[in-house]
């Protein structure tokens, strides 16, 4: 399993090179041995669980090669919350629930705004702002 993801991320990284009938073929190819990867029946617990869990997204997992707006790996979201991590091990986390509420807001919208591109302070004037938030719905 660990190479048939490997060989997708390797696929995804190349696939502006790639025509889209070759990436067609080679979607195709993952999701026949990804087929028989599922087919094969695992000794152990860990093993049972591991195949349930893909059997279960087989067919998203390979989403990423489809779309290329669609990162292969969630890193930007793990990234984005490590800040927090840090904050709440350094402080030996927050007094009150207030506190971590208030800092969990702050952060996700100062990450949403990173993301558009916009520093802290016009992150949290636009997200406090009554039109235009960076909230609504488009």
């Amino acid at each position: 399993m660990k190479k048939l993801l490997l060989r997708a991320f390797v696929i995804h990284r190349r696939r502006e090179r790639i025509s889209a009938s070759t990436l067609y073929q080679y979607r195709c190819d993952l999701k026949r041995r990804l087929t028989k990867a599922l087919d094969l029946e695992p000794v152990d617990d860990d093993g049972i669980r591991l195949r349930k869990r893909y059997a279960s997204i087989k067919d998203h997992l390979f989403v990423f090669l489809e779309d290329a707006s669609v990162p292969p790996t969630n890193n930007s979201s793990e990234q984005a919350i490590r800040m927090s991590t840090v904050f709440r091990k350094v402080t030996n986390c927050f007094r009150s629930q207030g506190g971590r509420d208030l800092f969990a807001a702050v952060r996700s919208v100062v990450n949403t705004g990173k993301r558009q591109r916009l520093t802290a302070y016009q992150a949290i004037k636009q997200a406090l702002s009554t039109d235009g938030s960076i909230f609504s719905p488009s």
